[in-house]
């Protein structure tokens, strides 16, 4: 007799019914319901001398993961690093900077003295060479301080913990739990968060983590950050507490960047990769004694190493662009001025201006040269300039060029919402191999800065 075979469409419409009487925390159960049987044979087949007590372990693990305390203690932990983070950098980015100038002028001197024609000195030495020194003097410090800092906490054993506190909210948005780590590696490098979500096994979760890592701010867009939170907001503070503000300004752009992050993931999980979230269970390991060597390699020359070289490789033609558009006049105008007065009625739409479009196109490659351009074409110079202090560039932008509050609130959105970097664009291609989905992760997020600062500049007009 042979058996019937059912419809296959008939299966999958019963299993979908089953799945959604059983629920959306089947997966939990069963993993709460073998723990519980595991307990109760080691209750039975083992007996203890005295009273179980809680160890070290599971006395932190009860604060640090508290439903209650448990975001608090992560925020301000995050509010710690990126204090450390803006306040440590400023220092050795100076002496960098300063470094690098002094190499420039005395390789400047010397072609002059050899008779190297101008244009050929000022493409090599102010255009590639200043574009490469900004990008290391303003990337490295930050890099360097913050990368062992987030690996001291990886190697504690905290990270899973984060991972924990904030599974429930990335398995709303139908993403992975792990997502959480791949966002917090995004704070240094956004190429190296593309990297880390290789630890997501499912490929559907892995894409959305993917595509939605540019959405928290990694440190190339930190000076802008840090430049707009001094000037707009540490300014209104007394000297004393200048840096907490600007750090608590820092933190603020980033809560808003993970409010994207679950809003892009929730979209994407219900459009173009629709799926069921594979809630996992995370075993959290035991707390451990940082390792020196191993913060050291992974943190200065797997991460912060690793990311600068790619960042170096794609600012050395940026140099070249800037330097290019800023010394060919067209009718005693250059094309850096002329091209941002292209752009001026569509920065205007957004709150912005067509400098600050146009410095962000040339940016593609390395965000860390936003500011020094935008300054360059504000100043009508010939190279990327340094000011010497944020006195200096709120005078330039706030009194020479008109900037408000409106500037400074889309800017800062539109740093943190615009388009990845070239070194991210390339990691997304290297890790998906599809030209859709790297199209797709370099459009999305500059599809969501134009909305959400078009509209904050129109709801600006109408009730300011």
């Amino acid at each position: 007799m042979t058996a019937k075979v059912a419809d296959p469409k008939t299966v999958l419409l019963r299993a979908d019914h089953l799945r959604r009487q059983i629920g959306d925390d089947f997966r939990d159960r069963i993993v709460s319901s073998l723990y519980a049987d595991a307990r109760r044979i080691a209750d039975r087949s083992v007996r203890v001398g005295a009273e179980q007590k809680w160890d070290w372990d599971q006395k932190v693990d009860r604060i640090v993961t508290s439903p209650v305390l448990g975001l608090p203690i992560m925020l301000g932990i995050l509010a710690l690093v990126f204090w450390i983070t803006i306040v440590g950098a400023n220092y050795p980015s100076q002496m960098l900077a300063e470094f690098f100038f002094v190499v420039e002028s005395t390789a400047v001197a010397l072609f002059t003295d050899w008779g190297v024609p101008a244009w050929i000195t000022g493409f090599i030495w102010n255009g590639v060479f200043r574009g490469l020194s900004w990008v290391v003097s303003v990337m490295l410090p930050p890099m360097a301080i913050f990368f062992p800092l987030f690996t001291i906490l990886e190697d504690l054993g905290y990270l899973p913990r984060v991972a924990f506190n904030l599974d429930w909210l990335f398995r709303k948005s139908g993403a992975h739990g792990k997502q959480a780590l791949t966002m917090a590696m995004g704070f240094g490098c956004n190429a190296a968060g593309v990297t880390a979500t290789r630890v997501i096994d499912s490929p559907r979760e892995r894409l959305i983590a993917i595509l939605t890592n540019n959405f928290v701010p990694c440190n190339g867009r930190f000076p802008t950050l840090i430049m707009l939170a001094t000037i707009f907001v540490a300014a209104a503070f007394p000297p004393a507490f200048a840096s907490f503000a600007a750090a608590g300004a820092v933190v603020g752009v980033v809560l808003i960047g993970v409010g994207f992050t679950l809003l892009a993931s929730w979209l994407l999980a219900r459009t173009v990769l629709q799926g069921e979230a594979s809630a996992f269970t995370l075993e959290l390991p035991p707390y451990r004694r940082p390792s020196i060597l191993r913060i050291l390699y992974t943190s200065l020359i797997d991460r912060t190493i690793f990311v600068l070289w790619r960042a170096i490789m794609t600012a050395a033609p940026a140099g070249a662009v800037i330097w290019i558009l800023a010394n060919i006049n067209i009718a005693g105008v250059s094309l850096a001025q002329r091209s941002a007065d292209f752009l001026d009625l569509l920065g205007f739409a957004i709150g912005l201006d067509g400098v600050i479009l146009l410095a962000y196109v040339i940016a593609i490659p390395a965000n860390e040269i936003v500011v020094p351009t935008m300054l360059m074409i504000y100043m009508g110079v010939g190279m990327m300039s340094d000011v010497t202090s944020y006195g200096e560039i709120r005078t330039l932008l706030v009194e020479q060029q008109g900037w408000t509050m409106l500037t400074a609130i889309n800017l800062m959105l539109f740093s943190l919402l615009h388009n990845p970097c070239a070194t991210t664009i390339i990691t997304i291609w290297k890790e998906t191999r599809s030209a859709r989905w790297t199209t797709i992760g370099a459009l999305m997020p500059l599809a969501f800065a134009f909305a959400v600062t078009f509209a904050v500049a129109t709801l600006w007009r109408i009730f300011a």
